[in-house]
């Protein structure tokens, strides 16, 4: 049965090793968040690097996740003193799931401070497609759903909440988690998961 993958990304007003409040606010919000939705109903995985916290995301062993990617616009640092991103990639068995997951308790309030911590640039934060059973997404594959996202809209290849698609290229328009996507205001292309 295939599987929903989920990549955001967002760039921060600062970078990862800023010793500041927010930053630090943010770095505890995100452990928080990660340890809820790996016990939320509908989570399979998520992206972990094979050795820890050592060096920059660019840096890590990602395993079968692949080497750390970044859009091609991004355009802050890459060391350990300027990394000023945030990226997530996960699996997911279906959208309603990872909606839910998304929109409510820790996750929802980390939403609720995004301005906070990071820059408004006008691009999609997250891009979702469909895997085959057993397959793991990389984070070059999400990246270039995110940019085909920005060039072409949403569409089976890559889409969003407020534009969702069935494993057979089917829109969900009208389904029970479009309306609560559009009963908030729109996805706001800011999901973080």
């Amino acid at each position: 049965m295939p599987r929903l993958a989920l990549y955001t990304f967002g760039v921060l007003k600062s970078p990862l090793a800023d010793p500041g409040q927010l930053t630090r606010e943010f770095h505890e919000s995100g452990e928080a968040v990660y340890r809820t939705m790996s016990r939320h109903p509908g989570y399979l995985a998520h992206a972990e690097a094979a050795d820890g916290d050592r060096g920059t995301m660019f840096e890590l062993d990602w395993g079968p996740w692949g080497e750390f990617a970044a859009p091609t616009w991004y355009g802050k640092g890459r060391t350990a003193e300027s990394t000023a991103l945030a990226a997530t990639l996960s699996l997911w068995t279906d959208l309603g799931s990872a909606f839910d997951a998304v929109y409510t308790g820790l996750h929802r309030g980390a939403l609720n401070r995004r301005q906070d911590w990071f820059e408004r640039t006008g691009r999609p934060g997250h891009v979702f497609w469909w895997v085959s059973d057993g397959a793991i997404p990389t984070w070059q594959e999400g990246v270039s759903r995110l940019e085909h996202l920005q060039d072409h809209g949403s569409v089976p290849h890559a889409f969003t909440f407020h534009q969702a698609f069935t494993p057979d290229g089917t829109p969900t328009r009208g389904s029970r988690t479009d309306s609560r996507v559009d009963s908030r205001g729109g996805s706001s292309g800011e999901a973080r998961a």
